[in-house]
Protein backbone atom coordinates (compact mmCIF):
# COMPACT_ATOMS: atom_id res chain seq x y z
CA UNK A 1 0.00 0.00 0.00
CA UNK A 2 1.42 3.49 -1.09
CA UNK A 3 0.60 6.89 0.28
CA UNK A 4 1.32 10.35 -0.37
CA UNK A 5 0.33 13.96 0.90
CA UNK A 6 0.90 16.95 -0.28
CA UNK A 7 -0.27 20.43 0.33
CA UNK A 8 0.70 22.98 -2.65
CA UNK A 9 -0.48 25.55 -5.24
CA UNK A 10 1.87 27.15 -7.68
CA UNK A 11 2.20 30.50 -9.79
CA UNK A 12 1.54 27.84 -12.71
CA UNK A 13 -1.59 27.51 -11.97
CA UNK A 14 -2.41 31.28 -11.09
CA UNK A 15 -1.39 31.43 -15.31
CA UNK A 16 -3.86 29.13 -16.14
CA UNK A 17 -6.55 31.26 -13.87
CA UNK A 18 -5.89 33.80 -15.95
CA UNK A 19 -5.97 32.46 -19.42
CA UNK A 20 -9.47 30.83 -18.84
CA UNK A 21 -11.48 34.37 -18.93
CA UNK A 22 -10.19 34.68 -22.79
CA UNK A 23 -10.99 30.86 -23.40
CA UNK A 24 -14.30 31.52 -22.24
CA UNK A 25 -15.20 34.44 -24.12
CA UNK A 26 -14.06 32.93 -27.20
CA UNK A 27 -16.48 29.67 -26.78
CA UNK A 28 -19.13 31.63 -25.39
CA UNK A 29 -18.90 34.13 -28.45
CA UNK A 30 -19.93 30.63 -31.04
CA UNK A 31 -22.34 28.75 -28.46
CA UNK A 32 -25.18 29.40 -26.53
CA UNK A 33 -25.65 26.30 -24.17
CA UNK A 34 -24.07 27.49 -20.91
CA UNK A 35 -23.49 23.48 -20.30
CA UNK A 36 -21.66 22.63 -23.06
CA UNK A 37 -19.40 25.66 -22.44
CA UNK A 38 -18.56 25.11 -19.20
CA UNK A 39 -17.40 21.64 -20.72
CA UNK A 40 -15.52 22.85 -24.03
CA UNK A 41 -13.62 25.54 -21.59
CA UNK A 42 -12.85 22.93 -19.09
CA UNK A 43 -11.85 20.44 -22.46
CA UNK A 44 -9.69 23.42 -23.37
CA UNK A 45 -7.89 24.03 -19.68
CA UNK A 46 -6.81 20.52 -19.61
CA UNK A 47 -5.30 20.11 -23.23
CA UNK A 48 -3.66 23.43 -21.87
CA UNK A 49 -2.16 22.07 -19.10
CA UNK A 50 -0.68 18.40 -20.63
CA UNK A 51 1.30 20.54 -22.90
CA UNK A 52 2.34 23.25 -21.21
CA UNK A 53 5.40 21.80 -20.22
CA UNK A 54 6.10 22.23 -24.31
CA UNK A 55 5.28 25.41 -24.52
CA UNK A 56 6.88 29.38 -24.40
CA UNK A 57 4.50 31.37 -21.49
CA UNK A 58 4.31 33.92 -24.50
CA UNK A 59 2.05 31.14 -26.33
CA UNK A 60 0.00 30.08 -23.68
CA UNK A 61 -3.14 32.39 -24.82
CA UNK A 62 -2.72 31.55 -28.57
CA UNK A 63 -2.45 28.33 -27.83
CA UNK A 64 -5.99 28.56 -25.77
CA UNK A 65 -7.56 29.90 -28.14
CA UNK A 66 -6.66 28.02 -30.91
CA UNK A 67 -7.47 24.93 -28.78
CA UNK A 68 -11.01 26.39 -27.69
CA UNK A 69 -11.36 26.73 -31.37
CA UNK A 70 -10.75 23.44 -32.47
CA UNK A 71 -13.09 21.90 -29.98
CA UNK A 72 -15.80 24.34 -31.21
CA UNK A 73 -15.83 22.98 -34.88
CA UNK A 74 -15.08 19.36 -34.20
CA UNK A 75 -18.42 20.03 -31.87
CA UNK A 76 -20.47 21.81 -34.39
CA UNK A 77 -19.04 18.89 -37.37
CA UNK A 78 -20.42 16.56 -34.71
CA UNK A 79 -23.63 17.93 -34.19
CA UNK A 80 -24.31 18.47 -38.10
CA UNK A 81 -23.19 14.69 -39.12
CA UNK A 82 -25.99 13.77 -36.30
CA UNK A 83 -28.44 16.42 -37.91
CA UNK A 84 -28.24 14.33 -41.46
CA UNK A 85 -28.25 11.80 -40.03
CA UNK A 86 -31.42 12.09 -37.76
CA UNK A 87 -33.74 10.67 -40.36
CA UNK A 88 -32.48 7.28 -39.90
CA UNK A 89 -33.44 7.08 -36.16
CA UNK A 90 -36.26 4.97 -35.27
CA UNK A 91 -39.32 7.46 -34.02
CA UNK A 92 -40.41 6.24 -30.55
CA UNK A 93 -44.23 7.36 -30.37
CA UNK A 94 -47.33 6.10 -32.57
CA UNK A 95 -49.67 3.75 -31.61
CA UNK A 96 -48.61 1.19 -29.22
CA UNK A 97 -47.64 -2.37 -30.44
CA UNK A 98 -48.30 -5.72 -29.11
CA UNK A 99 -45.00 -6.03 -28.11
CA UNK A 100 -45.38 -2.68 -25.90
CA UNK A 101 -48.96 -4.13 -24.20
CA UNK A 102 -46.59 -7.28 -23.64
CA UNK A 103 -44.03 -5.27 -21.81
CA UNK A 104 -46.60 -3.71 -19.88
CA UNK A 105 -48.46 -6.70 -19.03
CA UNK A 106 -44.65 -7.77 -17.90
CA UNK A 107 -44.51 -5.13 -15.66
CA UNK A 108 -47.47 -5.23 -14.12
CA UNK A 109 -46.73 -8.91 -12.76
CA UNK A 110 -43.40 -7.67 -11.60
CA UNK A 111 -45.49 -4.91 -9.28
CA UNK A 112 -47.82 -7.67 -8.10
CA UNK A 113 -44.61 -10.00 -6.71
CA UNK A 114 -42.95 -7.57 -5.33
CA UNK A 115 -46.29 -6.49 -2.84
CA UNK A 116 -46.62 -10.29 -2.27
CA UNK A 117 -42.95 -10.13 -0.97
CA UNK A 118 -43.50 -6.87 1.51
CA UNK A 119 -45.07 -7.82 5.31
CA UNK A 120 -48.79 -7.60 4.76
CA UNK A 121 -48.98 -4.49 7.26
CA UNK A 122 -46.82 -2.62 4.38
CA UNK A 123 -48.64 -3.69 2.03
CA UNK A 124 -51.86 -3.30 2.83
CA UNK A 125 -51.00 0.36 3.78
CA UNK A 126 -49.37 0.72 0.50
CA UNK A 127 -52.35 0.12 -1.72
CA UNK A 128 -54.75 1.86 0.67
CA UNK A 129 -52.98 5.14 -0.11
CA UNK A 130 -51.73 4.70 -3.52
CA UNK A 131 -54.71 1.95 -4.77
CA UNK A 132 -57.17 3.08 -3.32
CA UNK A 133 -56.42 7.08 -2.37
CA UNK A 134 -56.96 6.98 1.64
CA UNK A 135 -54.74 9.91 2.45
CA UNK A 136 -52.49 10.21 6.07
CA UNK A 137 -54.81 11.74 7.99
CA UNK A 138 -57.50 8.68 7.70
CA UNK A 139 -55.00 5.74 7.74
CA UNK A 140 -53.34 6.97 10.89
CA UNK A 141 -56.70 7.72 12.52
CA UNK A 142 -57.43 4.05 11.85
CA UNK A 143 -54.02 2.78 13.16
CA UNK A 144 -53.95 4.82 16.40
CA UNK A 145 -50.74 6.59 14.71
CA UNK A 146 -49.94 10.20 13.24
CA UNK A 147 -49.83 11.39 9.55
CA UNK A 148 -46.18 11.83 9.52
CA UNK A 149 -45.67 8.44 10.87
CA UNK A 150 -47.44 6.94 9.04
CA UNK A 151 -45.96 9.00 5.55
CA UNK A 152 -42.52 8.04 6.74
CA UNK A 153 -43.75 4.35 6.83
CA UNK A 154 -45.38 4.69 3.12
CA UNK A 155 -41.58 6.01 2.02
CA UNK A 156 -40.08 3.28 3.43
CA UNK A 157 -43.09 0.72 2.08
CA UNK A 158 -42.10 2.48 -1.39
CA UNK A 159 -38.83 2.00 -1.14
CA UNK A 160 -38.60 -1.50 -0.29
CA UNK A 161 -41.03 -2.10 -3.41
CA UNK A 162 -39.00 0.05 -5.50
CA UNK A 163 -36.26 -2.98 -4.60
CA UNK A 164 -38.30 -5.51 -4.74
CA UNK A 165 -39.48 -5.17 -8.27
CA UNK A 166 -36.10 -4.88 -9.11
CA UNK A 167 -35.14 -8.09 -7.69
CA UNK A 168 -38.29 -9.55 -8.47
CA UNK A 169 -37.05 -9.23 -12.61
CA UNK A 170 -32.85 -9.76 -11.73
CA UNK A 171 -33.46 -12.22 -9.41
CA UNK A 172 -32.58 -13.20 -5.63
CA UNK A 173 -28.84 -11.19 -4.33
CA UNK A 174 -26.25 -12.87 -4.23
CA UNK A 175 -25.86 -12.12 -0.58
CA UNK A 176 -27.72 -11.75 2.46
CA UNK A 177 -26.24 -8.04 2.86
CA UNK A 178 -27.66 -6.82 -0.62
CA UNK A 179 -31.21 -6.25 0.14
CA UNK A 180 -30.78 -4.29 3.18
CA UNK A 181 -27.92 -2.14 1.00
CA UNK A 182 -30.65 -1.81 -1.59
CA UNK A 183 -33.72 -0.44 0.19
CA UNK A 184 -31.18 2.25 2.56
CA UNK A 185 -30.06 3.44 -1.23
CA UNK A 186 -33.65 3.73 -2.21
CA UNK A 187 -34.63 5.07 0.76
CA UNK A 188 -32.09 7.50 1.17
CA UNK A 189 -31.15 7.07 4.39
CA UNK A 190 -27.56 8.35 4.64
CA UNK A 191 -27.28 7.02 8.37
CA UNK A 192 -28.20 3.45 7.20
CA UNK A 193 -25.91 3.57 4.74
CA UNK A 194 -22.95 4.62 6.16
CA UNK A 195 -23.64 2.01 9.20
CA UNK A 196 -23.86 -0.78 6.20
CA UNK A 197 -20.52 1.05 4.31
CA UNK A 198 -22.68 1.32 1.52
CA UNK A 199 -19.97 2.89 -1.11
CA UNK A 200 -18.02 -0.28 0.19
CA UNK A 201 -20.38 -2.94 -1.06
CA UNK A 202 -21.08 -1.57 -3.84
CA UNK A 203 -17.75 -1.57 -5.38
CA UNK A 204 -17.44 -4.97 -4.56
CA UNK A 205 -21.12 -6.32 -5.31
CA UNK A 206 -21.55 -6.51 -9.14
CA UNK A 207 -25.28 -7.30 -8.38
CA UNK A 208 -26.06 -4.29 -6.61
CA UNK A 209 -24.00 -1.96 -8.45
CA UNK A 210 -25.99 -3.27 -10.91
CA UNK A 211 -29.16 -2.30 -9.46
CA UNK A 212 -28.04 1.16 -7.67
CA UNK A 213 -28.23 3.54 -10.79
CA UNK A 214 -32.50 2.50 -10.89
CA UNK A 215 -32.22 3.37 -7.05
CA UNK A 216 -30.01 6.50 -6.98
CA UNK A 217 -31.13 8.08 -9.49
CA UNK A 218 -34.40 8.84 -7.48
CA UNK A 219 -32.40 10.24 -4.69
CA UNK A 220 -32.12 14.38 -4.96
CA UNK A 221 -28.37 15.66 -3.72
CA UNK A 222 -28.28 15.45 0.07
CA UNK A 223 -28.83 18.07 2.48
CA UNK A 224 -25.28 19.24 2.87
CA UNK A 225 -24.47 19.38 -0.81
CA UNK A 226 -22.86 16.10 -1.15
CA UNK A 227 -23.13 14.31 -4.98
CA UNK A 228 -21.99 10.34 -5.71
CA UNK A 229 -21.84 9.69 -9.38
CA UNK A 230 -21.19 5.71 -10.03
CA UNK A 231 -18.13 5.92 -12.44
CA UNK A 232 -17.90 2.61 -15.43
CA UNK A 233 -18.58 4.53 -18.57
CA UNK A 234 -17.22 7.69 -20.89
CA UNK A 235 -20.30 9.09 -20.08
CA UNK A 236 -20.42 8.67 -16.02
CA UNK A 237 -17.06 11.29 -16.76
CA UNK A 238 -19.37 14.03 -17.88
CA UNK A 239 -22.07 13.55 -15.17
CA UNK A 240 -19.09 13.57 -12.60
CA UNK A 241 -17.78 16.60 -13.90
CA UNK A 242 -20.66 18.06 -14.05
CA UNK A 243 -22.27 17.60 -10.84
CA UNK A 244 -18.67 18.56 -9.20
CA UNK A 245 -18.44 22.08 -11.19
CA UNK A 246 -22.33 22.85 -10.33
CA UNK A 247 -21.01 21.51 -6.18
CA UNK A 248 -17.81 24.12 -6.70
CA UNK A 249 -19.95 26.82 -7.86
CA UNK A 250 -22.61 26.69 -5.05
CA UNK A 251 -19.74 26.71 -2.53
CA UNK A 252 -18.76 30.11 -3.45
CA UNK A 253 -15.85 29.09 -6.35
CA UNK A 254 -15.94 31.19 -9.37
CA UNK A 255 -16.89 29.79 -12.57
CA UNK A 256 -12.66 29.66 -13.44
CA UNK A 257 -12.14 28.02 -10.32
CA UNK A 258 -15.13 25.80 -10.95
CA UNK A 259 -13.76 24.91 -13.72
CA UNK A 260 -10.22 23.40 -12.24
CA UNK A 261 -12.23 21.34 -9.84
CA UNK A 262 -13.62 19.73 -12.50
CA UNK A 263 -10.75 19.50 -14.63
CA UNK A 264 -9.20 16.88 -11.64
CA UNK A 265 -12.65 15.11 -11.12
CA UNK A 266 -13.04 14.31 -15.35
CA UNK A 267 -9.14 12.95 -14.53
CA UNK A 268 -10.08 11.06 -11.86
CA UNK A 269 -13.22 9.87 -13.55
CA UNK A 270 -11.19 9.18 -17.14
CA UNK A 271 -8.46 6.78 -14.67
CA UNK A 272 -11.63 4.61 -13.03
CA UNK A 273 -13.15 4.14 -16.55
CA UNK A 274 -9.53 2.88 -18.32
CA UNK A 275 -8.37 1.05 -15.41
CA UNK A 276 -10.72 0.00 -12.98
CA UNK A 277 -13.60 -2.27 -13.06
CA UNK A 278 -15.79 0.16 -11.52
CA UNK A 279 -15.64 3.23 -9.24
CA UNK A 280 -17.17 6.49 -7.39
CA UNK A 281 -16.69 9.81 -7.21
CA UNK A 282 -18.08 11.73 -4.35
CA UNK A 283 -17.84 15.78 -3.91
CA UNK A 284 -18.72 17.37 -0.86
CA UNK A 285 -18.68 20.98 0.28
CA UNK A 286 -16.40 21.10 3.69
CA UNK A 287 -15.82 23.87 6.24
CA UNK A 288 -12.78 24.03 8.51
CA UNK A 289 -10.98 26.51 10.38
CA UNK A 290 -13.38 29.41 8.70
CA UNK A 291 -12.59 28.10 5.35
CA UNK A 292 -15.11 26.80 2.68
CA UNK A 293 -14.16 24.41 -0.13
CA UNK A 294 -14.66 20.99 -1.90
CA UNK A 295 -13.29 17.82 -1.06
CA UNK A 296 -13.49 14.95 -3.98
CA UNK A 297 -12.95 11.58 -2.95
CA UNK A 298 -11.91 9.06 -6.08
CA UNK A 299 -12.77 5.18 -5.15
CA UNK A 300 -12.32 2.29 -7.33
CA UNK A 301 -12.55 -1.67 -7.45
CA UNK A 302 -9.03 -2.05 -9.65
CA UNK A 303 -5.43 -3.58 -9.92
CA UNK A 304 -4.50 -0.94 -7.74
CA UNK A 305 -1.32 1.06 -8.33
CA UNK A 306 2.00 -1.16 -8.03
CA UNK A 307 4.39 2.06 -7.11
CA UNK A 308 1.95 5.41 -6.03
CA UNK A 309 5.57 7.39 -5.78
CA UNK A 310 6.19 6.68 -9.52
CA UNK A 311 2.76 7.53 -10.04
CA UNK A 312 2.96 11.16 -8.76
CA UNK A 313 6.06 12.28 -10.83
CA UNK A 314 5.69 14.44 -14.03
CA UNK A 315 6.20 12.68 -16.81
CA UNK A 316 4.57 9.34 -15.43
CA UNK A 317 2.35 7.83 -18.02
CA UNK A 318 -1.03 6.28 -16.94
CA UNK A 319 -2.76 6.14 -20.67
CA UNK A 320 -3.75 7.07 -24.14
CA UNK A 321 -6.17 9.29 -24.73
CA UNK A 322 -5.99 11.08 -21.50
CA UNK A 323 -6.07 15.03 -20.50
CA UNK A 324 -2.48 15.57 -20.27
CA UNK A 325 -3.22 16.14 -16.40
CA UNK A 326 -2.52 12.92 -14.70
CA UNK A 327 -1.74 11.92 -10.82
CA UNK A 328 0.84 14.68 -10.57
CA UNK A 329 -1.46 17.56 -12.36
CA UNK A 330 -4.10 16.86 -10.40
CA UNK A 331 -2.33 16.95 -7.30
CA UNK A 332 -0.81 20.54 -8.05
CA UNK A 333 -4.23 21.75 -9.00
CA UNK A 334 -5.87 20.68 -5.48
CA UNK A 335 -4.24 22.89 -2.22
CA UNK A 336 -4.57 19.17 -0.28
CA UNK A 337 -3.54 15.35 -1.91
CA UNK A 338 -4.14 12.08 -0.58
CA UNK A 339 -3.95 9.08 -2.59
CA UNK A 340 -4.40 5.02 -0.94
CA UNK A 341 -3.74 2.47 -3.23
CA UNK A 342 -3.14 -1.70 -2.53
CA UNK A 343 -2.52 -3.39 -5.57
CA UNK A 344 -5.19 -5.83 -6.49
CA UNK A 345 -7.95 -4.55 -4.91
CA UNK A 346 -8.58 -0.28 -5.85
CA UNK A 347 -7.33 2.90 -5.15
CA UNK A 348 -8.77 5.98 -3.26
CA UNK A 349 -7.83 9.66 -3.86
CA UNK A 350 -8.85 12.07 -1.47
CA UNK A 351 -8.34 16.25 -2.71
CA UNK A 352 -9.40 18.78 -1.27
CA UNK A 353 -9.38 22.58 -3.04
CA UNK A 354 -9.69 25.69 -0.59
CA UNK A 355 -11.50 29.06 -1.23
CA UNK A 356 -8.85 31.80 -1.54
CA UNK A 357 -9.06 34.67 1.38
Amino acid sequence: MGEERVASAGSEDDAILELLPVVRRVVAARLRDAHLVDDLVQETLARIMGARARLDPDSLVPYAIVTARNLIASHVERQDRDRRKAHLLADPGGTPTPEDEVLVDERRSMVDEALRRLPERERDLLVAHEVEGTDTATLAAGRNSTPGAIAAQLSRSRAKLRVEVLTAQAGEPPTARCRPVLIALSAGERRRQQQLDCAGHLLECDYCSAMSPALLDRRPTGSDGEVRVRVARDADVVTARQRGREVAARTGFSSTEATLVATVISEVARNIVQFAERGEIMVCPVEQGGRNGVTIVARDVGPGIEDVRSALQDGYTTYRGGLGLGLPGSRRLMDEFDIVSEPGKGTTVTMTKWLRS
